[in-house]
């Protein structure tokens, strides 16, 4: 592809970063979304961009940070140019205007307090590196010191302004005990020890929905998995959820319609029967129905934008017609929006999220899967100020927000759980960090006056988890730290419930 390029140097500890692996890379226009057809390559120490359009763009991968993690960082919108730009100054100069763009959106101007001389100090170290652009090696040392600095006052920044929301929403009693939630997991109904950390914890409870596994032949269901999650759960004063209803993945769907070549019509007619089904047989229990899920993402017989929506409106109203009291959820897989750039016939987030609301779709909330710690687009991990940050701009569609699947690694892996290919926080996964991280997460995610409900993917240690030792508790259900962070942190909601 011939197209526009941008070229990057990069530099480790003043040198050459001859061996720099790309892990998450992609790029992304003003807008924030991702670029399609670009190419990116790393050779000798240099990234290469090249993209077919016009316009300004960024580039976003994974990227080391001293004393902090490896976590997925992007450079500011850039004009091409022959001259290369060094990465590690790009990096460090989008964080700091990230910070400064929130210290003006919550009014952080005074009241800062130590923040301010560590916001002065990475500062300065970015100037320094301003002045030596003509030795870019040299450059790249306060560059690094910049973005250390950055990133570090970036987090107690978005933990500030979390602390500071959050105490005003607990004062006015503005969440009930549903916004600490999980998924339930079948496979432990009749574990006595399960039941007891769950409901001892949660107040909102996510039974899971298969289609495929529900309708495994047309029109013949086996509903006896989610009868016994209901049953094991009835009566246990949680408020009780499902779904996801409809997911257009592979491995969500029945393989009778997966294998046919069937119209979009018939494809709406049989999931609006599906949906009609489940809801009508557990309408006088479950409250809160995930209709659809990543239908932005995830996009098996490859629908249209206009049918997208049709689905979307077509799962809602199968919901509102079977059950008038239940809230319906429309989910969003990778709210980060990177897959947009690889993905055919996928939609960015927010533009997905605005034409439902635009299409005079009938439904109550939104909800955003939340993952991190694995080598696959949308999980690698990020810092808090970009976690927040991304929270705050799902605010404008003026939805209820829903965080669903919430998943971090409580241990260090390998392969696609390798730090240096899916990221690492604070040092490395352990049950230490993992605590640390949840603790962090969840009073962040609960201060957004939009967000109502946090769900945790994992209650206990599952061999199929999208990331290692991911539960709240160990395999044999021994509670780790991070059960005790939340444990904590529901007696500071609702006094020591």
């Amino acid at each position: 592809m011939a197209g526009l390029l941008l070229k990057f140097l990069i530099f480790n500890n003043g040198k050459v970063y001859d061996d720099f692996k790309l892990c998450g890379a992609y790029m992304f226009g003003t807008d924030g979304v991702g670029v399609r057809r670009a190419k990116i390559t790393c050779t000798g120490g240099v990234v290469e961009c090249r993209k077919s359009n016009l316009e300004t763009a960024g580039l976003a991968l994974l990227w080391p940070v001293e004393g902090f993690g490896k976590v997925l960082l992007a450079t500011t919108c850039l004009p091409e140019r022959k001259r290369p730009y060094i990465l590690n100054l790009e990096i460090a100069r989008a964080k700091l205007m990230q910070i400064t763009a929130r210290r003006e959106d919550w009014s952080f101007f005074s009241g800062f307090g130590d923040l301010e001389g560590a916001v002065s100090e990475a500062q300065g170290h970015f100037i320094k590196a301003l002045q030596n652009l003509d030795n870019p090696a040299k450059a790249s040392l306060p560059a690094d010191e910049a973005l250390q600095k950055a990133v570090m006052v970036g987090e107690k920044l978005a933990l500030k302004q979390a602390l500071t929301s959050l105490d005003s929403r607990r004062k006015s009693h503005a969440l009930g005990k549903g916004c600490l939630g999980c998924r339930f997991d079948p496979a432990r109904i009749g574990d006595t020890a399960y039941m007891e950390h769950l409901l001892g914890l949660f107040g909102y409870v996510t039974i899971p929905v298969n289609w495929g596994q529900i309708e495994p032949t047309r029109g013949q269901y086996d509903f006896s998995s989610v009868d016994a999650c209901v049953e094991a759960l009835a009566n246990r004063r949680v408020v009780m959820g499902a779904g996801p209803l409809l997911r257009f993945s592979k491995d969500y769907l029945p393989a009778w319609l997966v294998g046919s070549k069937t119209s979009f019509e018939k494809v709406r007619e049989a999931a609006y029967q599906f949906v009609t089904r489940m809801v009508t047989r557990y309408a006088a229990v479950v409250r809160v129905w995930y209709a659809v899920s990543g239908l932005n993402v995830f996009n098996h017989f490859g629908l249209s934008f206009e049918q997208i929506l049709e689905m979307t409106r077509a799962a809602t109203l199968a919901v509102r017609t079977a059950s008038g009291r239940a809230i319906k959820v429309i989910e969003i897989g990778n709210p980060w929006g990177e897959y947009y750039a690889i993905v055919p016939g996928s939609i960015p987030p927010l533009v997905y999220m605005d034409m439902v609301v635009q299409s005079g779709i009938n439904f109550d909330a939104f909800a955003l899967q939340m993952r991190f710690g694995r080598n696959q687009s949308g999980m690698h991990v990020r810092d808090f100020l970009q976690v927040s940050s991304l929270l705050d701009s799902f605010a404008p569609i003026s939805k209820p927000l829903y965080i669903t699947d919430v998943e971090i690694p409580g241990v260090e892996g390998d392969g696609l759980f390798a730090p240096d290919a899916a990221g690492s926080w604070r040092g490395g996964w352990n049950e230490t960090h993992q605590q640390q991280w949840i603790e962090q997460f969840y009073r962040i995610a609960l201060s957004k006056p939009f967000v109502d409900a946090v769900s945790y993917a994992n209650l206990a240690d599952r061999s199929d988890s999208l990331t290692p030792q991911s539960g709240l508790l160990t395999t044999p259900l021994e509670p780790k730290r991070s059960y005790a962070a939340l444990k904590k942190l529901q007696g500071v909601l609702f006094g020591g419930a």
